[in-house]
């Protein structure tokens, strides 16, 4: 069974494509005011019903039953990662990656058993998103997906294609086993998100803003499997999850620094002040040297 949710993600990218906001903070969201509408939204959505589910789930499910239930649809998403192995061109990984699936869906009852990892074959992150970046694609603007949460442009693609090699819908031939199924999956992960969301509610001043910085930050390290290169230029300074396209997702990051780019009422001749930078950097301090 396949399944085609496609028209709902592209009027979502279309919709955000149409709300460049005036309002926007950061420069790597330039659709902010409709991504803050969209994340309200899912807020709303996720503490109405998604979350009282999930923390019954963790609440009243045994440790044992839950760990299986992760196991096996990690087991199905290894299926994934073994793929974009092979598509990044990373060869012991994906030897790794099969040894996993075979392993554990052969010993490990269908997945619900890890007995991979303690056999020196661990669980890898690979996605169609990072694919698409491994190839040198650039993650574009920030983008919140209705239900779905914080991504971007080019992961929302990688989306795009994980639903369309979705190893349980080639699994399950009826309708309301794949949604059943699937809405197991989906309060699972929602239960092992619980710690983080407390955190983020008692941590953030802006939930958005903190969201999205994690998020990039997190998909950037993904990206570039832990080591990203050197951002050029004060884009740290001004982003802490500063990534070469902070300043203009699209950005040349060997690019000289435009003052313009940190205020756009600037004037290009004059020297950068550390307070451009940072507001509330000594007035003495000297600016940073450019590349750095």
């Amino acid at each position: 069974m396949r399944l085609h949710p496609v028209p709902l993600l592209a009027a979502a990218l279309l919709l955000g494509g149409c709300a460049t906001s005036p309002r926007a903070t950061s420069p790597e969201d330039p659709w902010e005011s409709y991504n803050r509408s969209v994340y309200r939204f899912n807020d709303a959505v996720d503490r109405a019903v998604l979350r009282p589910t999930a923390e019954a789930y963790e609440a009243y499910v045994p440790k044992p039953v839950s760990r299986s239930v992760s196991n096996f649809f990690g087991n199905l998403g290894d299926v994934l990662v073994f793929v974009n192995d092979l598509l990044q061109l990373k060869g012991e990984q994906a030897l790794q990656d099969l040894g996993r699936v075979s392993v554990n869906s052969l010993v490990g009852l269908g997945g619900l058993f890890d007995v991979a990892t303690p056999l020196d074959l661990p669980k890898h992150n690979e996605d169609f998103g990072q694919t698409l970046g491994y190839w040198g694609l650039g993650p574009g603007p920030y983008f919140v997906i209705p239900f779905l949460g914080p991504s971007s442009v080019r992961d929302a693609s990688g989306t795009l294609a994980s639903w369309n090699f979705d190893p349980l819908a080639e699994m399950v031939d009826d309708y309301g086993t794949y949604y059943g199924l699937k809405a197991v999956e989906i309060v699972d992960l929602r239960a092992s998100l619980l710690q983080g969301s407390r955190m983020l509610d008692s941590a953030a001043l802006d939930p958005y803003a903190f969201m999205r910085g994690a998020y990039l930050q997190r998909r950037r390290n993904l990206v570039y499997d832990g080591n990203p290169p050197p951002v050029s230029g004060p884009a740290d300074a001004i982003d802490p999850f500063g990534d070469p396209g902070a300043i203009d997702p699209f950005a040349d990051p060997s690019a000289p620094l435009d003052p313009g780019a940190i205020d756009p009422f600037a004037d290009p001749s004059a020297p950068l002040d550390a307070r451009d930078i940072d507001p509330f950097a000594d007035p003495g301090t000297a600016p940073p040297p450019p590349g750095r």
